[in-house]
């Protein structure tokens, strides 16, 4: 699952952390984990979990000795939402004389 689309039109690392998140938004994910879902070295992931904190978008709870990284509620897309954002095939479809 990917971010609302309003969240989509930040810098490419913001937007593959955020999307990260959203697949495990009911656990979240550590630094770590993180680290292995986007394809950045540690100094850019720092810098984007600190702005990406700063605008809200993301929560750090600590539980169980854990540092773990959660999406904002408003970051998750409802899933009403998914069901009407048409695929790429839908598009093509509609562009396309058949």
């Amino acid at each position: 699952m990917k971010a609302k689309r309003e969240f989509r039109n930040r810098a490419d690392i913001d937007v593959s952390v955020l999307d990260a998140l959203v697949d495990r938004a009911d656990d979240g994910m550590t630094v770590f984990e993180l680290r292995s879902h986007v394809e950045a070295d540690i100094d850019d992931l720092e810098t984007a979990l600190a702005g990406l904190k700063e605008d809200g978008l993301i929560v750090v709870e600590q539980s169980t000795g854990r540092t773990v990284i959660k999406p904002a509620d408003q970051v998750i897309p409802d899933p009403e939402d998914l069901a009407e954002d048409p695929s790429l095939i839908d598009e093509l479809r509609k562009k396309l004389p058949f």
